[in-house]
C-alpha cells in the first residue's frame, strides 16, 4: 500500500510539470562537479545524477527560461581542413590560369618584343663582325 499511496503523490506533484527546481536544488553540488564526474583523492567519482537524468534537468530549465551554467565552456572549432589536398590543389591552379589568362595578351606582347630585341642584336651583332 505504500507503493500506491507513493505512485499517487509523485503522479500529483507531477500535474504540474516536471519538478526541476527541487531537482536543481538537490542536485546542485554534484552538477558543478563536472559533466560527467570528477577526481577525488585519485580516484573517479561518477556524478550522483545519471546522464540522462541531468539532460532531462537541462532541457527542463532552459525550457523555463533559465539559465544553465553546468556546462564545461566549448572549445575552439577545428581549423583544419578536411578533405583531399589533391582537390583544393586543382581549385587553386584553376583559379591561377583564371588570372593569368586575364594577363595573357601582354606577356604575348613582352615575349615577341624580347624575341624581336634578341634578333635585332645578333643582326647588329653579326653586322659588326663582318665589317
Amino acid at each position: 500500500m505504500a507503493g500506491g499511496k507513493m505512485a499517487a503523490a509523485t503522479a500529483a506533484k507531477w500535474a504540474e510539470g516536471y519538478p526541476w527546481k527541487e531537482k536543481l536544488a538537490k542536485y546542485k553540488g554534484e552538477l558543478s562537479k563536472g559533466v560527467w564526474g570528477y577526481w577525488e583523492l585519485g580516484a573517479w567519482k561518477p556524478l550522483g545524477i545519471s546522464g540522462r537524468q541531468r539532460a532531462r534537468l537541462r532541457k527542463e530549465v532552459l525550457l523555463a527560461g533559465e539559465d544553465w551554467t553546468y556546462d564545461p565552456p566549448r572549445g575552439e572549432m577545428r581549423t583544419k581542413r578536411k578533405g583531399h589536398k589533391v582537390d583544393r590543389i586543382a581549385a587553386e591552379k584553376r583559379a591561377n590560369t583564371v588570372e593569368l589568362m586575364k594577363k595573357m595578351p601582354q606577356m604575348l606582347l613582352d615575349y615577341k618584343k624580347r624575341r624581336w630585341d634578341k634578333k635585332m642584336k645578333e643582326e647588329e651583332a653579326a653586322a659588326a663582325k663582318a665589317t
